[in-house]
Formats: C-alpha cells, structure tokens, sequence
C-alpha cells in the first residue's frame, strides 16, 4: 500500500476524540527534522505549559518524542510510527511541518512552523487553516527593519550588510523586500545572497569572502539553524557580525538576536494541544502570530570583534550572554 494511502487510512481508522471530551490518557506524537539539543527549552517549555493545563506524564499523558536529526527524509517514516502508535494528535515542529501536510493525514496536526503558512499552502488564510491542521507561526516578516537598526547602532560606521537567505522558505521574499527597503531608509547597502544547500552556501560564502560586508542579516529558519556555527564563524573570521532572528544564533556566537519569544510560542503550542485533544477540530481554531519578543545579544562576541555596545541597547535587552 502507497504510504500516502497508508498513513490516511490508518488515521482514518483511529478513535478521534467527542467533542468536547479529552481521552483519560492522551498520546501525543512530538514529530521534527532537527535534533533533540537544538530544542531542548522548547520540550522543557511544552512539558511545563501541558502540565498547568492538567496533562501530567506519567499520569495521565505520553509524549512519543521522534526526532530526524537533521534529515528532512525521514519525516514520513516517523509519521508512520506515530500513526501506528495510535497518537491522539501530532505536534510538529519546523521543516517537518510542511512534509506532514503532504501525507494525507486525517490525525489531527498542531505545529510552530518558521515560514509564512499561507505562501507554503498550509492555509488558505491565518484564520482558515488546511489539511487538519493549525498552529503558530514564527514568522514576522517586519522585524527584519528592526534587525537591521540593531545592526546601526551597534557597528560603528555601518555601510555594508550581507543579507544571507534561504530563498525556499515560504515568506522569504517578503523579508528580503522589507529588508531592502529598510536598509535603503538607513542608507545601508544590501548585498542578497541565497542559500538552500550547504554547497549553495559554501558558494554564497566564497563570493562574500571576495568582498566582505560589515555585518551579516541572517534570514532564520531550519537551514540557518543546521548550518549555523558554520556562517557564524565566517563573520568571525571576517570581522562581520551576524544578527538573526531567534536565541539559538546568539547562543551559537551571533552578535545579537532579535526575534520571537519562542519559549511563548512552545506554551501557545501547548495550549492549543489541549484544545485539540479536548475536541476541538484544528480547522476551527485561527494560526496565531507571534506577540512578544526579545533581544539578545552576545557580549563575549562583542568583545572578540572590538565593539563597543551602546548602554542603551545594554539595558532594553531581554538577555545578554557574558
């Protein structure tokens, strides 16, 4: 039987929840591509969130945990033992997201996804979602202008900014123009380079190495993330700071993070996996965008290029690594 056809009737076949009536036991099927470290918090984060909600391991809740370690492949296989599992509801994460949708599966999918769901074709609106499934977002396009004057105030004599993409993440586009259009208001010069594999970005990296930039805008996203100790350690070397959109670049050495509180948006996923597996249909309930935000900068970073961080800037972050 074609996987496609075994994954829907085997759903299919599953006991789905009354409405309104949450099973004595829930079993949810935690599905991603990356590997276990890289989401560590956010697991934390999730188990916390369902606890509060009253989903308790060991008592009344079990989390299947199936992670790809960075193969994108072996997403389908990993829905399938789900599936055969008899999970109430898969909870995914990232890239795996829009293989999920590809599969035909009538299990319920709750998910925080990075792209823009409605160019990737997982809606046909935030507020209509497809597929039997819904979620969050990460995606907010605006907040690469922010970035960038991050970026201004933080290197002295700022001219030349790289902008480094992933141009098949849905929303990209989107954020390269307000990039640009910020940059131009700034009167910074933006160089684009795409990247969708590594041996696109070992080219990107080559051509950048010719004509280095100041600094380095960094589009995120599941690629960025994998390859992440790599661009950062070309702006090392460089002396080209790399500002991007979540913690884990900071963390990894970037010079500054500037994006969505995730730790909110993993207790939003838990939120909207209670409702699910309360019954609601994930076709009812609208993707949600992110609505807090934090900055991060890395002060050890800062040091090893010379730069002087505005005080500022010190005291409106949100976290700063020493």
């Amino acid at each position: 039987m074609k996987r496609r056809a075994f994954l829907s009737f085997s759903a299919a076949a599953l006991a789905m929840p009354v409405l309104g009536q949450a099973p004595a036991t829930a079993r949810i099927g935690w599905l991603s591509a990356q590997r276990p470290p890289s989401l560590a918090p956010y697991v934390v984060a999730f188990r916390e969130a369902l606890a509060d909600l009253g989903w308790v391991e060991r008592r009344n809740l079990v989390i299947e945990f199936r992670f790809g370690d960075d193969d994108l492949g072996r997403v389908p296989a990993l829905a399938e033992e789900l599936v055969a599992l008899r999970v109430d509801v898969i909870v995914a994460q990232g890239a795996a997201v829009y293989e999920i949708s590809r599969l035909g599966l009538e299990l319920p999918v709750v998910y925080v996804y990075s792209g823009d769901p409605v160019v990737a074709g997982l809606a046909q609106s935030l507020a209509k979602p497809l597929y039997n499934m819904t979620g969050l977002t990460f995606m907010a396009a605006e907040l690469n202008a922010k970035r960038l004057e991050l970026l201004r105030e933080m290197v002295p004599r700022l001219q030349r900014v790289t902008l480094l993409a992933n141009p098949e993440h849905p929303g990209e586009a989107k954020e390269r123009r307000i990039s640009q259009d910020a940059a131009r208001d700034l009167g910074l010069q933006v160089r684009y380079e795409p990247a969708r594999t590594p041996e696109e970005l070992e080219d990107a990296l080559r051509r950048m190495a010719a004509e280095p930039p100041q600094a380095i805008s960094l589009f995120a996203d599941g690629f960025a993330v994998q390859n992440r100790d790599r661009i950062i350690g070309f702006g090392m070397r460089h002396r080209a700071p790399v500002i991007s959109g979540w913690p884990v670049f900071a963390d990894s050495g970037a010079l500054a993070s500037y994006g969505p509180r995730l730790v909110d948006s993993y207790q939003r996923l838990a939120a909207y996996t209670d409702r699910v597996l309360r019954g609601a249909r994930p076709a009812d309930l609208p993707i949600e965008q992110p609505t807090t935000f934090e900055t991060v900068i890395n002060l050890k970073t800062a040091d090893a290029l010379g730069l002087r961080i505005p005080e500022a800037l010190l005291v409106r972050a949100d976290r700063l690594i020493r």
